[in-house]
């Protein structure tokens, strides 16, 4: 995790599994299903799609201090098959800044997954509390990822 000014985060995980690019591309790129396995994300639309340009719409819940507190967004997306990238950025949303990728990449005997991503909370939105949930959710984002794949049977 990188501090950055203005209480802007960026986060990087990285996931080395047995599970090839193309079925972890296909689990990644089946946006209307998101929502059934990937951990606090409640709904994953598909608005439109124009070529490799996909836009979003999706809802993000999750506890907190025993409350609950969702955040939604509007995203396009920029599908890079060939190098195995998968670029965000929100186009609206509760955050004031939303915006990376996923990247797949082949090594030997192994698939490196890697989510990137750079958030701004909006005003009166605890930096810390933000901080402390993406650590824990992007790990968790992507192992659901992988058992996806898995489960599909695509390996």
């Amino acid at each position: 995790m990188e501090r950055l000014p203005q209480g802007v985060r960026r986060l990087a995980v990285q996931l080395r599994t047995s599970v090839p690019v193309p079925d972890l591309w296909s689990v990644l790129t089946d946006y209307e299903a998101l929502s059934d396995f990937i951990p606090n994300l409640s709904r994953s639309t598909l608005l439109g799609r124009q070529g490799h340009v996909v836009r979003l719409s999706q809802i993000g819940s999750q506890q907190l201090l025993g409350l609950r507190f969702s955040a939604s967004v509007q995203l396009e997306l920029s599908e890079h098959r060939p190098e195995g990238l998968l670029q965000f950025r929100m186009l609206k949303g509760d955050f004031r800044r939303f915006e990376g990728c996923w990247r797949l990449q082949a090594v030997p005997d192994a698939t490196l997954l890697l989510y990137d991503l750079t958030v701004q909370g909006c005003l009166g939105m605890p930096v810390a509390l933000i901080e402390q949930r993406l650590r824990h959710d992007l790990s968790e984002n992507l192992l659901a990822v992988e058992k996806e794949a898995l489960r599909r049977g695509l390996v």
